[in-house]
């Protein structure tokens, strides 16, 4: 993998968020755009709070690209060059789904997204090119917590800390970017129903929990120690219940829509939805994790 295509990534990324930004904050831009709505919009907000932050740890990394560990570092990077695609990509192809169920959107609207289009493919094209042999993920020696130097020097028992209750600082973290978030948002749109408001708390930071995990397992940010069987299928049910939350958080009206023949009109209704296909994807997750540890 050559530094090259990961800066080549960084800049794409930078070049999305910079046109979601755009598009979803200004009031002119949003309120032409075909993806202001749910389901379009729920993909779009995650891409605004993850394209950034992939990003950032991205080019952290880079400039420690020749120190000890290269190998590790090549192909965790890379991985989390892939995912930061990935996700551009998944917001491109809702924006696109958007586009043609609507039938139309304003031309400069539809030129962003084919230029973000080209970039992402291109940036994609490059990372495959060239690409490292790939290697076992279990066998990584070394994490990005490694490069960060000042943090070795200025507290040098704070790494292994981190490591060793990553898990938690993945919920605090979260916990506390969802705060920001349901706070925002409960400003600008006007909230005053505490159930409303707890409920998106709850959306929030459980998506982005999962995230954090399914992240690390993918770039291995964060060197985590062996977990008991319990804590594994916890883990998995939580994720698993975010899914499923944030899938019919996104897709309420059409599915209440297809039983009642109404869409969801009130808070208790969304509630009950979305929290009850999380618990069934959760119950139903640490059921299979635990019938396949057990066999």
């Amino acid at each position: 993998m050559k530094l090259s295509a990961l800066w080549a990534v960084a800049a794409i990324a930078a070049v999305f968020e910079v046109m979601a930004l755009v598009v979803t904050q200004d009031a002119a831009v949003r309120a032409t755009s075909p993806w202001q709505a749910d389901p379009y919009a729920v993909v779009v907000s995650f891409a605004l709070l993850a394209v950034p932050t992939l990003d950032l740890a991205l080019i952290v990394r880079l400039p420690a690209w020749r120190a000890p560990g290269g190998a590790d570092r090549a192909q965790q990077t890379a991985r989390a060059a892939g995912a930061l695609l990935a996700v551009i990509g998944c917001a491109l192809a809702t924006g696109w789904a958007a586009v043609i169920v609507r039938g139309s959107a304003p031309a400069p609207l539809v030129a962003g997204l084919a230029v973000l289009s080209v970039l992402a493919v291109g940036g994609g094209a490059a990372l495959w090119w060239q690409r490292a042999p790939r290697g076992p993920a279990r066998g990584w020696r070394h994490d990005w917590l490694g490069d960060i130097p000042l943090l070795g020097r200025w507290f040098p028992g704070l790494a292994p800390r981190v490591r060793a209750h990553a898990t938690a600082l993945f919920a605090v973290l979260s916990l506390v970017a969802a705060a920001g978030v349901v706070g925002a948002q409960t400003v600008g749109d006007g909230w005053t129903d505490p159930v409303l408001i707890g409920w998106a708390l709850v959306v929030e930071t459980a998506v982005l929990f999962s995230c954090c995990v399914v992240a690390n397992a993918v770039a291995g940010f964060v060197a985590r120690p062996a977990r008991s069987r319990a804590a594994g299928v916890t883990e998995s049910a939580v994720v698993a219940f975010a899914s499923g939350l944030a899938a019919v958080t996104a897709l309420r009206d059409p599915l209440w829509t297809a039983v009642t023949g109404a869409p969801v009109t009130t808070v208790p209704t969304l509630v009950g939805l979305t929290v009850g296909a999380g618990l069934v994807a959760a119950a139903a997750t640490a059921a299979v994790q635990m019938w396949r540890t057990a066999a």
